[in-house]
């Protein structure tokens, strides 16, 4: 059993309904880029950066980042709490693991409104 407890939620329900809520939002990302891919203009430099350029673009993409973050990070809490018992490397694999996920965090923010 798992003394500490360093997941996204509260507790397991908490989790399940984030994970579905964050798959939701990656779904209708998707389906935003592929209708700007089949529907839109032909795919250039200047369309892909007017496309970016957009505020609701900029909002929807930090808003799959995050979901992507968030999604990643309950799937490896659950996966490292299964099956690596020892407290500390543990800790360790998870504190890794966060700074990674607040780098692209930071990452996805800065190159979206660099755009």
């Amino acid at each position: 059993m798992v003394a500490n407890v360093s997941s996204v939620g509260r507790n397991g329900v908490h989790d399940f309904i984030l994970i579905r809520a964050t798959a939701i939002i990656l779904t209708l990302y998707t389906i935003y880029l592929v209708g700007f891919f089949s529907f839109g203009p032909e795919i250039t430099f200047a369309s892909w950066q007017d496309f970016f350029g957009q505020l609701t673009t900029k909002v929807f993409t930090l808003l799959a980042l995050g979901s992507i973050l968030i999604h990643a990070w309950i799937g490896l809490w659950q996966v490292i709490t299964d099956y690596i018992k020892h407290a500390a490397l543990r800790a360790c694999i998870q504190f890794v693991i966060v700074a990674i996920l607040f780098i692209y965090l930071f990452s996805g923010f800065l190159i979206v409104w660099g755009v």
